[in-house]
């Protein structure tokens, strides 16, 4: 019985990052870029009792064993990098990605972050920032007297110049991805670097080598499908109670054994 109750302690556990993970989900609903997350569990050691195939007499075998599990444990957390809507901001500089592929930006320690929150901006120097005022890679600057920028969907980067006919070339956008794009490590602010599992970043242009394009004017809403949050919270909700059901049964049996005596 001791048993039971530890097992269901450990599945009232996983419940406990199940429902964190899900109002997670939640609370970044309208965060720009946000990919949605899932709890996976994985089931925990057996006792085994009788190994299948064991000898029940000298001319026959055990057709199936008796092995006792002990619970449950969170194993991973897993992100679906699936695309979100796409939402018309007619900002200028504001982009989505349609497909595959993050913006590459320069975190304050030097290194490279990467991201899908497209909503860019201008610094004091006509550089391409973020909201939080990490510079678009490769820099891209916008000269002040620019009348027009048009972002293509290969990413190149073009303006109307006063006084010029013709549009100018300011350069070339590229989009950064992954083979195993679960392997990222998120660090907040819709930005995620690389570890050894996601393996290094593979750069290209927009639209080639399986990369997605570029949207001007749009950006991607996050992917977390509201009603599913909430059909899933309810199923962790009443797996708690269960396990919590389970460790009252164990402990009225308990009761009534250590009663026996009186």
């Amino acid at each position: 019985m001791m048993r039971a109750m530890w097992s269901a302690a450990a599945g009232m556990a996983v419940q406990q990052y199940n429902m964190d993970t899900i109002s997670n989900n939640l609370a970044n609903v309208n965060t720009t870029g946000f990919k949605t997350a899932r709890a996976e569990f994985q089931d925990l050691l057996y006792q085994t009792i009788n190994l299948a195939g064991t000898n029940s007499s000298t001319s026959t075998s055990l057709p199936s064993g008796v092995q006792l599990g002990h619970g449950s444990r969170l194993q991973s957390i897993t992100h679906a990098y699936t695309t979100g809507n796409f939402r018309s901001t007619g900002g200028r500089f504001d982009m989505a990605i349609e497909g595959d592929g993050f913006f590459a930006v320069t975190l304050p320690d030097g290194t490279t972050g990467y991201t899908r929150d497209g909503s860019f901006t201008l610094d004091s120097n006509g550089n391409l920032v973020n909201a939080s005022g990490y510079a678009l890679v490769p820099q891209i600057a916008i000269p002040q007297n620019a009348t027009s920028v048009t972002i293509a969907q290969d990413g190149t980067v073009s303006a109307g110049i006063a006084g010029q006919s013709a549009p100018t070339t300011l350069g070339q956008i590229t989009l950064s991805h992954f083979i195993n794009p679960g392997g990222l490590n998120l660090v907040g602010n819709n930005t995620v670097v690389t570890t050894t599992a996601s393996g290094d970043a593979i750069e290209g242009n927009p639209g080639q080598d399986g990369l997605g394009t570029i949207r001007q004017g749009f950006l991607e809403a996050s992917n977390v499908d509201v009603a599913e949050e909430m059909v899933n919270m309810i199923i962790g909700q009443r797996a708690y109670e269960a396990n919590s059901k389970t460790i009252q049964t164990v402990d009225q049996m308990l009761q009534l054994v250590a009663a026996l005596k009186r």
